[in-house]
């Protein structure tokens, strides 16, 4: 299986996992597993660290290349593609970063792995 994860869900599983619902925890931890993550949730993640939003034990240059290698998931690029969707979708969702995420998923035909109950309000199948 190939997923996607939101921004919060590798927040959540790099600090333990403890947030994540049994179901995506279980998706996340197989080994046989293709999990991605955005380059744009890292983005996001350096945003967040710089204004004060969100602090890690290390800077966001170290914290998310490690994690990512130590968890194994695979880097998404964002391509012209995405950000073309991301630009038609309707506007169920604010958050620009979170309306990119669902545009990779659907251009790449992944599923989206989070909590956020406003993804799933967009035409993508979502794994909480």
């Amino acid at each position: 299986m190939r997923a996607l994860v939101d921004t919060h869900t590798f927040l959540w599983w790099a600090s333990g996992g403890g947030q994540l619902s049994d179901r995506a925890r279980a998706i996340v931890e197989d080994p046989a597993n293709d999990v991605l993550m955005s380059v744009a949730s890292a983005w996001e993640i350096a945003i967040k660290v710089a204004v004060g939003r969100l602090e890690l034990q290390a800077p966001p240059e170290r914290y998310v290349p490690d994690r990512m290698q130590r968890h194994g998931l695979v880097p998404l690029r964002v391509e012209l593609s995405h950000a073309l969707r991301a630009g038609r979708l309707p506007m169920i969702h604010a958050d620009p970063f979170d309306r990119l995420l669902v545009a990779q998923a659907q251009v790449e035909g992944l599923p989206i792995i989070t909590a956020d109950p406003a993804i799933g309000r967009y035409d993508v199948d979502v794994i909480w």
